[in-house]
């Protein structure tokens, strides 16, 4: 009688302790999986107000037309990457506004489209900085993301 007792109440104890183990595992899954999803709507976000100020800049210029960008929502979007992106990441986001930065000063605020349009020439020069830094960025996010993720060599898009 006590051996059955003994086996029903280490089976027991084996079958709690398989369940807390086994919630744990799942609910730290489910966290790193929210995680995810986060980065990859801060990211592509990011990227979306890019190519949208870095086209209407182009735009702008090549029309010889004024130009209007909400930049709040560049900010916030900043804001929210800072929020899930590893150091690694944040890092790269960190050089990538600096060098938006300086492209900005070339043919946002120290030239005028309507006045003073920066030529095709010219526009490509400013945005090689922060294409050079949206690819070091974007491959800093590959490799956050999966160890499987090859860099790539080239820009796409901006």
């Amino acid at each position: 009688m006590l051996d059955t007792l003994v086996t029903t109440a280490a089976g027991a104890l084996a079958a709690t302790v398989g369940v807390l183990v086994g919630g744990i595992v799942t609910r730290r899954a489910q966290d790193r999986q929210w995680l995810r999803d986060q980065q990859l709507v801060a990211y592509q976000e990011l990227f979306s107000h890019y190519a949208k100020f870095t086209m209407e800049l182009r735009r702008a210029h090549g029309d010889q037309r004024g130009w209007d960008y909400d930049w709040g929502q560049w900010s916030a979007a900043l804001m929210r990457v800072s929020l899930v992106a590893p150091l690694e990441v944040a890092t790269e986001v960190d050089d990538f506004g600096r060098a938006i930065n300086s492209f900005l000063d070339q043919v946002a605020r120290g030239r005028d489209p309507l006045c003073d349009p920066v030529s095709p020439e010219e526009f490509e020069q400013a945005r090689q900085a922060p294409a050079e830094a949206q690819v070091r960025l974007v491959n800093a996010i590959r490799r956050s993301l999966s160890s499987d993720q090859k860099g790539l060599l080239f820009g796409i898009g901006g």
